[in-house]
């Protein structure tokens, strides 16, 4: 499980990146395997009313990062987070708040995701993240292929709290 001090950590992060801020995020819910994301549509409305693509391709992006970045410090290493590729399917408008969710793909495995990081210094992952509609459907969602490499020391780390 995941500490309340190391979600803020995480939510203070997210902040401290001004696109990121503008976003209004908040973490919904941290589990073993999936980390929801939410921001109200008001920050993220387009001429058209509903939510803009690429606040939704964002916040299902920043879903993954944040789960990898977690994952990475249960492993015991801080590490820089990139995603590497994603595919996107843009399903439906969506006219409410955005609620992204992401975990990892079938198949995937955190076990050999913490082992590369800790033998190589450097391991991938792929998750799948999806942006729901109020109806249990979905506005999207995406595939997407993270990298995590170990910090040298010296370098900034996301910080605790605590």
């Amino acid at each position: 499980m995941t500490s309340d001090a190391e979600l803020q950590a995480l939510l203070d992060h997210y902040r401290a990146m001004p696109p990121v801020a503008a976003m209004d995020l908040s973490i919904t819910q941290a589990e073993a395997d999936r980390l929801a994301l939410a921001a109200p549509l008001s920050r993220h409305v387009n001429d058209k009313g509903c939510a803009f693509g690429g606040s939704l391709v964002s916040i299902m992006t920043l879903a993954g990062w944040g789960l990898v970045t977690l994952k990475a410090r249960a492993a015991g290493v801080d590490a820089d987070v990139f995603v590497a590729d994603s595919q996107v399917d843009y399903l439906a408008p969506l006219y409410d708040d955005l609620r992204a969710e992401a975990r990892i793909a079938e198949g995937g495995d955190w076990g050999a995701f913490a082992a590369g990081l800790l033998d190589r210094g450097r391991a991938h992952v792929h998750l799948n993240a999806q942006v729901a509609l109020s109806d249990g459907g979905l506005a999207c969602r995406c595939r997407s292929r993270y990298v995590a490499i170990a910090r040298s020391p010296g370098t900034p780390a996301l910080k605790d709290n605590a």
